[in-house]
Formats: C-alpha cells, structure tokens, sequence
C-alpha cells in the first residue's frame, strides 16, 4: 500500500513511499482510509520521536475493509472514524475496535476525520469539569482546532463561555458565532471568576487561567503549545479568600474505555451540522509538507485535514 512515510532528509520530514499492508489482530479492523487530519502535537513532536521509516497519523476516517475477526466492532462497509498511535497517513490502517466511530452514510469523510483527538479532547476535557449548565468556563488557547470544539461544547453543554485568543480583533467574531460569550486576550483579562477552565497553552497561560478560578473550580490542563514553564507565584496555592478547593488536573486521551461511543456522537454531531470542525486547510496528501509547515508556523487557526488518494 502507498503511504507517508518519515524521513527527515524530505520536505516535511515525509516522503511517499510503498509498505506491506497492515495484519490486524483478532480486535481490529482493517479500514481503507479517505481522509486524515493534522494535529500540531503530531507535526511537532510525533514526527521528531518517529522512527524512520514509520507510518505517522492519529486521525484517520474511512471505511470498514474487513471487520475484527473476534466479531467486534462495524461491519465490513461501514463508515467509521478512527484513532490510534500511528498509522493513519496511509491507504490502510489496522485499529482496535473500542478506538473506531461509526459515521452516518453520506457524511463528508474529511470533516469528520478532525473528530478524534481534537473533538474528543474536547469533549473529555469538559467532563472534567463536571456539569457545566449555568456555569462559567473558560477555554484559552480557543483559536486551535481542540479550542474550537471546546468552544461549541461548552455552549452546547449550557456554560457561559469566554474564549481567550491571541488576537480577539482577527478571531473574536467567529469565535462568538461559534458559541462564545466573550473574548478576551489572556485569561488576566477575564473580570470575573471561573468556575471551569479548559487549558491548552500552558506557560503562564495556565498560571493566569487558575488565578481566575472560582472556589470549587477546576483547571484541566490539556495542550502545551508553549516551551514556557509553569511559575506560579507565592501564595498562589494557599486557599485563603475564598479561593479555597481549587484544583488542576492533568489530562491524556488515551487509553480511554467508550471512545468508541464518544467518536460516533461527535461524528454523528459534525455530519448533521451542530458542531463545524472549523476545517482552515485541505488538500491532497502529496500537499502534507506545506500543512505541515502552516501548522508549525501557527499561521492555521482551526484544523487541516489531507484527502488520501
């Protein structure tokens, strides 16, 4: 089968080339991949740890080539959403069932393909944060792809919803189309407590973000897209003044039990149209260093997706 494969003599750190086709174990399926979308985690230190040679890819969306042998999992012909480790930038991808979403027929392959890391991040990140209805949630970092789907979750899940953004004047109104209350800058600029924040800088973001919790409130600390460390200042943990029971939680995606059941919501929520993907690139996987590249530079706000074949 072709593939994209890591080799970082080429543009990208990427070269098309020919590998065997996966052998799924007895709780996999075998999915021929459509579409497959980028995340910045991926393209910064996934391709920097691969091995040479490797097929890279977490996302990947397509159809059902031969089911699980151990009867688990969609039927063979069946639109899914996949993710895993490695492996979508390729014609065939070979998933553990528990990790593949069922997708309504018809749906467009490459949209939904943004689901698996960013939406699911999304999704899991909130329910974190416990019940959100009438609550105050905060997201910095709002203008990446996972930012955005926090974004329209949050105001789906009935939060009051600021996003923070490094440039409100470009981003804040399709950042209030998709849900938001109000944008900010950074979270110093939020004048009231928070009773969630959803975090995805890291650096003094994260700092910033829990001096505006609210007592009880939580910080789940998902994406580091700065090299800044965390310096919190004196006194900052002390829960006097009504500042008491913070917390802040780490976050990872996987392994996580019912992402099968998450994928499949999200996917079914992207294909009817209440949730927008945001896709801000696509083209053809021979295109994979110029998004590459856009997303390294931080010039993509929203997701990439490649279209395979």
């Amino acid at each position: 089968m072709r593939a994209l494969l890591v080799d970082r003599s080429a543009p990208g750190g990427l070269r098309s080339g020919e590998v065997p086709d996966p052998d799924p174990a007895p709780n996999q399926a075998l999915i021929r991949v459509t579409a497959t979308s980028l995340n910045y985690g991926e393209v910064k230190s996934g391709l920097e740890n691969a091995p040479e040679g490797t097929v890279p890819g977490w996302d990947a969306a397509g159809v059902v080539e031969r089911a699980a042998a151990d009867g688990s999992g969609p039927a063979k012909g069946t639109p899914v959403v996949t993710l895993a480790g490695d492996g979508a930038w390729a014609e065939f991808r070979a998933v553990d069932t528990g990790l593949i979403g069922t997708v309504p027929r018809g749906a467009d392959l490459g949209t939904v393909s943004t689901v698996p890391v960013a939406g699911a991040s999304a999704l899991r990140a909130l329910r974190r944060l416990g019940p959100i209805l009438g609550k105050r949630v905060l997201v910095t970092g709002a203008t990446g792809g996972v930012g955005r789907y926090v974004v329209q979750l949050a105001r789906l899940g009935g939060a009051h919803v600021t996003a923070s953004t490094g440039d409100p004047a470009a981003h804040g109104d399709g950042l209030r189309a998709l849900g938001a209350h109000e944008v900010v800058t950074e979270p110093s600029g939020v004048g009231h407590p928070v009773d969630g924040v959803v975090e995805l800088v890291g650096g003094p973001q994260l700092v910033d973000a829990f001096g505006k919790l609210a007592a009880g409130g939580t910080l789940v600390s998902v994406g580091h897209v700065t090299d800044e460390a965390e310096h919190f200042p004196p006194g900052a943990l002390i829960g006097d003044q009504g500042r008491h029971d913070r917390s802040i939680v780490t976050f990872y995606l996987l392994p996580g039990p019912g992402l099968d059941t998450d994928l499949t919501w999200l996917a079914g929520q992207v294909a009817t149209g209440d949730l927008d993907p945001q896709v801000a690139w696509r083209g053809g996987w021979d295109r994979a260093a110029e998004a590459i590249e856009a997303l390294l530079g931080r010039r993509l706000h929203g997701k990439a997706v490649l279209d395979i074949g």
